[in-house]
């Protein structure tokens, strides 16, 4: 474990340690990292310092002429001169260079022996080697053995800041990735989930480089065939909570690739939102967090150390890190076949669009790219009513190439594998947010369960007039009265005014994208009335 050579990396400490198991880094973590502690449960508790987030707007990519033709370039993806990066890098080195001891974690990003990545991370927290350790898969000793040199490198000097008066710099954070080095540099910020993103966001420029569409969503399969779903959505929208199924194997919450063989998970753990947690909503979650797990940014009590986990003192992104067969009910190894069901899962606070209907391959391409779902009146300063939120792909900051890409790959899967494809609305419905209710999470799971189930295949449908898609009208288990959404409102003129300025906001927003996809894509939203 110690003294391992990362001299070819540059790197001239002596005591590196390689690997080293979560119980070393506890010790490492209580002697070394300010403020560490250890929960009643047994995980690791850490703090990442002022950032407790990510920095999309701090993020680069190295524009060289390789890969500048593939690249999505604009407020997703900066652009970095070489030399920058270069400079970024030695500044990288040279902080590292100057602490008594580091960590070397080499992992693997994806559970498909032929297609994952070899990821060496070097840092000089403790908390970030552990963090990593559990979100990367771990090599067995024999595969360690025999790990060989790195795909990735990820050299994390979080601890020290970016030269503001580097070209490319416009702040003291920078979070960097050179594809031809196939190398990230991190400076000015130790919140753990940069390295997560910087594999997950390499991944999405290489998968779709080899006929693999990359994924940020969770997913889940049959437990006797192996037939998977996945689940797209933004926060809020339900994914984490309609993941947790126990009817179903877990393949992961987050970050998956569909090949030609099926679907497979990227990561070895799970990261998933702390801030008001309890064993009662998500007991799942809660059990994992144990020894073992890092609790990153949360508030406990110094005479029990019990976690507040309503306490958004330090952040509201707290957050907890553990090995995903911490889960009961995870498929281990994390692979599954071709996926039956597409599901992209909406928080509709406008009320207006239906909690379940079918998409055609052309209209999953659409409200792929589109990645809606709605603020609501109340969660932020100067929001008074319903808010449209868009990020393409539901995972906009980590794309590399163009949203429309990685629509056609999906697309295209669609259509080979015979998947069907479902929006399902876990929103509003009988009037927008503050007039309406929620959609009850009873009715929702009954209508997860009966695609699942193949109970909709040949259900009665109608088709939505603003929308389009085919809205399912019957379902065991729901009534039929809530299916469609205009038979809900007491006020429909206010439904279709509605159902309209929502429609209007889809195509105003697709106008970003309707470059990088054909006039049949386009086609495929809301009619123009």
């Amino acid at each position: 474990m110690d003294d391992f050579d990362l001299t070819t990396h540059g790197i001239t400490v002596k005591t590196v340690y390689r690997n080293p198991s979560p119980a070393y880094l506890y010790e490492e973590a209580i002697r070394h990292e300010p403020r560490a502690a250890i929960s009643d449960t047994g995980a690791l508790i850490a703090y990442s310092g002022e950032k407790t987030g990510r920095s999309p707007k701090d993020k680069r990519i190295v524009r060289h002429e390789n890969s500048e033709q593939d690249i999505w370039w604009g407020p997703v993806n900066f652009p970095l001169e070489e030399r920058s990066f270069m400079v970024n890098r030695e500044r990288a080195i040279d902080y590292l260079n100057t602490k008594e001891r580091l960590y070397c974690v080499d992992g693997f990003a994806g559970w498909d022996p032929e297609t994952r990545i070899k990821i060496r991370v070097v840092c000089a927290r403790p908390y970030h080697a552990l963090f990593m350790f559990n979100m990367l898969m771990r090599p067995t000793d024999a595969e360690l053995a025999e790990y060989g040199e790195p795909d990735v490198v990820i050299y994390n000097a979080g601890g020290f800041p970016a030269n503001r008066y580097t070209s490319g710099m416009t702040s003291k954070t920078s979070v960097d990735l050179s594809i031809e080095n196939r190398e990230v540099v991190i400076l000015g910020t130790d919140y753990a989930g940069e390295m997560k993103k910087a594999v997950f966001t390499y991944m999405n420029y290489l998968m779709p480089k080899r006929g693999i569409l990359s994924m940020h969503c969770s997913a889940t399969a049959e437990p006797e065939t192996l037939k998977s779903a996945v689940l797209f959505g933004l926060s809020g929208t339900g994914k984490t909570t309609l993941s947790a199924d126990p009817s179903r194997r877990l393949i992961g919450d987050d970050e998956h690739c569909w090949s030609d063989t099926g679907i497979f998970n990227i990561e070895g753990g799970c990261y998933a939102k702390a801030v008001y947690l309890t064993r009662e909503a998500e007991p799942q979650i809660f059990d994992a967090l144990r020894f073992g797990a890092v609790l990153e940014n949360v508030v406990y009590d110094r005479a029990h150390h019990h976690v507040d986990f309503a306490n958004t003192t330090v952040t509201e992104n707290t957050r907890g890190a553990y090995p995903i067969d911490y889960i009961e009910n995870a498929q281990i190894p994390c692979v599954a076949g071709h996926p039956e069901h597409v599901i992209f899962l909406t928080c509709d606070a406008f009320g207006v669009l239906p909690p379940i209907s079918q998409l055609t391959p052309e209209q999953a391409e659409y409200h792929f790219i589109s990645g809606y779902t709605a603020k609501v009146a109340g969660t932020e300063m100067g929001v008074t009513e319903p808010q449209a939120t868009f990020s393409p792909c539901f995972g906009g900051p980590f794309l590399v190439w163009h949203p429309g890409a990685y629509a056609q790959l999906l697309a295209e899967k669609i259509r080979k594998h015979n998947a069907q494809v479902w929006l399902i609305n876990t929103g509003w419905t009988g009037g927008a947010y503050g007039t309406g209710q929620r959609i009850s999470l009873k009715h929702t799971r009954a209508l997860l369960n009966a695609v699942y189930a193949g109970e909709l295949s040949d259900a009665r449908r109608e088709r939505d007039p603003v929308f389009g898609f085919q809205v399912v009208a019957e379902c065991p288990g729901v009534p039929s009265d809530v299916l469609i959404p205009s038979n809900t409102w007491a006020d429909k003129s206010g439904y279709q005014s509605t159902a309209r300025k929502l429609a209007g906001l889809f195509r105003e927003n697709f106008q970003h994208y309707a470059d990088g996809v054909g006039p049949e894509i386009v086609a495929a939203g809301p009619e123009l009335l």
